[in-house]
């Protein structure tokens, strides 16, 4: 008894502040999630489609950079799938998921520039199912879980029910938007309109062989010259054959956007200044910024030859260096591109044919809408 008494008047008597250090220091909140799934139908009819998802990626990113909830920016995940394609196992539903959500962004325009298209057989319900189970989605409910499937074939196809996996992607609080590539009458009785409905999403079509008028402006040339010193602020570590490929890989979608459109190439180099460019997983620019690694704790063999050796001191200011260049290239690139976007706007403005419904914004409006349901701000 008299024990008790005692730990009770210790506990009384004890100083606030020796209790509030003992309490463990509170997580910073997470950062809110735009994380978006898009499935695409590669059968033959598809070249369309899958030509404006090749160009229209970076532009779609684009939309979503001032994105913002409770004050904090947005990450953006994107996860990839392929259906419809007769080379895809008929065991599995014709079906793969090509990339898990992800915030590489040069992956999804490698994979997607690495889609082609055959036959035909789509099975909508059982893609939206295997997307519902298999990716990783948020478990923050206020974050936005959005899938978008695209396709031209009756969404009734296949061996699961498309109202169950829509159902169950409403019961995750996944938002399934569908995209008919086609007629809209045609979409809504094909069942396209119903498939929105029941997981609380939109229902579009797009014209699958439309595309934007091709306006050169006067920026492109100079933006392609920024662009390579962008590049040259990239500073690849790990495993060496991972370094050589990630570098490559940026090389590489930099030339297929170019090989594309003028506005494929200016909308990925005005992506590539913006902070949903990051890959902090292969650049140690991102990576120390985002307080991703320690420099002292990096193996010698894990850093580009050109850096190994140095002192930790002169590593850290080397790194530091290319943080400011970096900045100062995104500076001017963010300028120029919006004088780019303010000179094609006026130019398309002159023109009777303005590309019909494509993809992009197909894709923006509906995130806008369904961002703005989930406390999502936009702007500057």
């Amino acid at each position: 008894m008299v024990s008790q008494l005692l730990l009770l008047a210790l506990f009384v008597f004890l100083p606030q502040s020796s209790l509030l250090a003992a309490e463990a220091p509170a997580k910073p909140a997470a950062k809110p999630r735009i994380e978006l799934a898009l499935l695409l139908d590669t059968s033959s009819s598809m070249n369309g489609l899958i030509s404006q998802a090749q160009t229209k990626l970076w532009k779609i990113v684009g939309e979503f950079e001032s994105a913002k909830r409770g004050g904090q920016h947005a990450d953006v995940y994107v996860a990839l799938y392929e259906y419809g394609n007769d080379r895809l196992s008929g065991e599995e539903g014709f079906f793969r998921q090509v990339m898990p959500l992800t915030r590489d962004l040069d992956k999804i325009s490698e994979e997607l520039f690495a889609l082609t298209t055959n036959g035909g057989s789509e099975y909508c319900g059982q893609v939206i199912s295997r997307a519902v189970q298999e990716l990783e989605w948020s478990s923050e409910h206020a974050d936005l879980r959005s899938i978008f499937i695209a396709g031209n074939e009756p969404f009734t196809q296949g061996p699961v029910d498309y109202q169950e996996a829509c159902h169950d992607a409403a019961n995750h609080n996944i938002t399934v938007s569908t995209i008919h590539c086609g007629g809209y009458d045609q979409g809504v009785a094909e069942m396209w309109a119903e498939g929105a409905k029941l997981a609380d999403g939109s229902y579009m079509h797009i014209d699958q062989d439309g595309q934007e008028p091709h306006i050169p402006a006067p920026q492109d040339q100079r933006l392609a010259e920024l662009n390579q010193q962008l590049n040259a602020t990239y500073c690849a570590y790990g495993a060496a054959p991972a370094r050589e490929e990630a570098l490559e890989r940026q090389k590489e979608q930099d030339t297929n956007a170019a090989a594309a459109t003028p506005a494929a190439a200016s909308a990925r180099i005005a992506a590539k200044a913006g902070r949903l460019y990051n890959n902090a997983a292969w650049d140690l620019v991102d990576a120390v910024s985002e307080k991703k690694v320690e420099l002292s704790k990096l193996k010698q063999d894990e850093l580009p030859e050109e850096l190994r050796g140095l002192p930790a001191e002169e590593l850290g200011k080397r790194i530091a260096e290319l943080t400011t260049q970096r900045r100062d290239v995104q500076a001017k690139i963010k300028q120029l591109s919006a004088e780019r976007a303010k000179f094609v706007a006026a130019e398309r403005a002159k023109l009777a044919d303005k590309g019909g419904n494509l993809l992009d914004e197909a894709i923006v409006e509906a995130v806008r809408a369904q961002a703005a349901r989930q406390s999502f701000q936009f702007g500057e």
